[in-house]
């Protein structure tokens, strides 16, 4: 259910993020208070989503977020993730897409926003760099908080979350100026 309520949000910002683009947009270029608004939405949801990321990562008892005497960690990348795969049906598909597809998912909205949130993270590189930073720092408060595990598997996979939502956040930027860009040239064949 988790992954359900995450993947319904981010494509809920997206989708709203993409629709305010168009409709303010249009025919214009952006205006600075439509850009001002954006920003302060986008602020809005951003703090919202952190929120709900440190509940999730560092204080749900359903993921397994308890104090424990010892410190769990994996540093061999893909261990888990085969592991997973491999014993698909004896862990139960619930927990399968809960840690494979849920740490993909669980970043993509930090992807998305990071470039609208701030002009110098437009970069792909920006954006990856920023989102692996992010996810080592969460596994290592859970390594020495000992909530959880620090696995190298969470790591790749956020990040691999931040990359796709980057590449949303770049698919809305190409419609948004592709749309803008047919209705000025409407505008401009009408005069």
């Amino acid at each position: 259910m988790l992954i359900l309520g995450v993947s319904d949000e981010t494509s809920l910002c997206a989708e709203i993020m993409c629709t305010n683009l168009r409709r303010m947009g249009m025919g214009t270029k952006m205006k600075k208070k439509h850009k001002f608004i954006i920003r302060v939405i986008s602020w809005i949801l951003f703090i919202i989503y952190l929120v709900m990321m440190v509940y999730f990562l560092f204080f749900s008892e359903m993921l397994g977020r308890t104090p424990s005497d010892t410190y769990h960690y994996n540093l061999k990348p893909f261990t888990e993730i085969q592991r997973y795969i491999t014993y698909y049906r004896r862990l139960g598909s619930f927990y399968v897409l809960l840690n494979i597809v849920g740490n993909v998912l669980c970043f993509m909205p930090l992807g998305f926003v990071l470039p609208v949130l701030s002009y110098k993270n437009r970069s792909i590189f920006k954006v990856t760099f920023m989102c692996m930073l992010c996810s080592v720092t969460v596994e290592l408060i859970q390594l020495i908080s000992k909530l959880g595990s620090c696995d190298v598997d969470d790591v790749i996979l956020n990040t691999s979350g931040g990359i796709l939502g980057y590449i949303c956040f770049a698919i809305c930027m190409f419609i948004f100026r592709h749309r803008t860009g047919k209705n000025n040239k409407k505008k401009n064949r009408r005069k």
